[in-house]
């Protein structure tokens, strides 16, 4: 089975892809999708910083490129939660809903794991930082060389989807599981 990960983000977007035959991985290709340029603001192939429908847009179509370029069977996308600027975590809520629809629109299932979940799974803690993802991204996947951060955290959405997917999917078949209809906020969180 081969699996994209998405590590959504307005400025960086991560994206791995791997192959997994059962226990096995073996990466295939990771990498960014940038909006902006840092070093040069002035890059006429890139959108100033300002113009967010352009961002969403070269999102969206950066997403569907890499889904069209390595035909994934399924995607692994990280959930994200409310930090402590609205306006940042509006903004990558944006950025997540284009990576989501590029996603769907290229025909692919898209699964979900928090940032936790794939901390846990890829480093066996959930406190885990972005070198330790790094590092042991390269190991699980024999990595000649450290995957950039943004990548990383992608390449672990795919090992965790690769690890925990199959079996999330054989429990949802023997109990439906199914969303809440009542009480969805509960000391400010959904679930």
């Amino acid at each position: 089975m081969r699996i994209l990960g998405i590590d959504p983000g307005l400025r960086t977007t991560g994206f791995g892809v791997i192959e997994a035959d059962g226990p096995r991985l073996r990466y295939v290709a990771s990498g960014t999708i940038r909006t902006v340029n840092e070093k040069r603001p002035d890059d006429p192939t890139l959108p100033h910083q300002g113009n967010l429908p352009a961002r969403i847009k070269l999102l969206f179509e950066g997403v569907c490129e890499v889904a069209q370029t390595y035909q994934p069977d399924v995607a692994s996308l990280e959930i994200v939660f409310v930090n402590v600027d609205p306006q940042a975590t509006l903004m990558l809520g944006q950025a997540r809903g284009a990576c989501l629809a590029a996603l769907v629109s290229s025909g692919l299932p898209v699964a979900e794991y928090t940032a936790l979940q794939m901390k846990k799974a890829v480093a066996g803690h959930g406190r885990a930082n972005k070198a330790q993802i790094q590092e042991m991204t390269r190991r699980l996947l024999n990595l000649s060389g450290l995957p950039g951060t943004d990548a990383a955290d992608a390449l672990g959405l795919a090992i965790m989807h690769a690890h925990a997917g199959q079996a999330m999917a054989r429990l949802a078949e023997a109990t439906p599981l199914q969303r809440r209809t009542h009480a969805l906020f509960k000391g400010g969180r959904s679930y």
